[in-house]
């Protein structure tokens, strides 16, 4: 039988997970083209874009990885990641993703692979197609390890089977997302973001005070 704690627990993650939900089915009225849909109308902000793309590029390894990081290995190894990734981190934002906003509004390209070939003005397709290819190649483990870090989440704190809690987790992301689209899937995580630093604060206040 499930203690008072756990019953809390498990009320308060299904409020939020219908709250991404209304969000992302919200989000779906404001897309009236396939820009709106896909980039959010180049609309959401330096502040929205920015912490959901931390959100979603860090998430489950921030907050699960991370930690399992330094019980392995030490904080040293951790503190080294970390750097090395806040570095890499700074000069992407500040040489590549500037140029690449610019650029893509001028030639009117939707996705990087759209961009790629507009920008050379390859009218073979060529660069398109690879880069399409490198996309899911690899974020096809990316997305993976996604679902599978909410399914160890779920069974770690509730005792719910992996592969359930993980196709749970996949419908929801996947319904707020196709909804949405990019402005669901932003300011969805852009709310989890803001969860995070809070979750993370809390911890090291948390652990200085003891």
């Amino acid at each position: 039988m499930l203690s008072s704690s756990t019953i809390c627990m498990v009320i308060a993650i299904i409020r939020y997970l219908a709250f991404l939900l209304y969000l992302g089915f919200r989000c779906a009225g404001g897309n009236r083209t396939v820009g709106d849909y896909y980039l959010g109308g180049r609309k959401m902000g330096p502040l929205v874009t920015a912490m959901s793309a931390e959100a979603s590029d860090m998430s489950s390894w921030l907050l699960m990885g991370l930690p399992g990081v330094a019980y392995a290995a030490g904080i040293c190894d951790v503190f080294w990641t970390a750097l090395g990734l806040g570095i890499g981190t700074y000069f992407n934002w500040l040489i590549v993703a500037k140029r690449l906003r610019h650029y893509s509004a001028l030639n009117n390209s939707v996705t990087i692979p759209d961009f790629f070939e507009n920008r050379f003005r390859d009218s073979s397709h060529i660069l398109l197609g690879i880069s399409a290819l490198v996309i899911v190649v690899f974020f096809i483990p990316y997305t993976a390890s996604g679902f599978s870090a909410c399914g160890k989440l779920f069974s770690s704190l509730f005792g719910i089977d992996y592969v359930l809690a993980m196709i749970i987790s996949a419908i929801v992301i996947i319904a707020y997302t196709a909804a949405g689209g990019f402005r669901a899937a932003s300011l969805t995580d852009f709310v989890q973001s803001i969860v995070m630093t809070v979750a993370l604060i809390a911890v090291l206040c948390f652990g200085v005070a003891c």
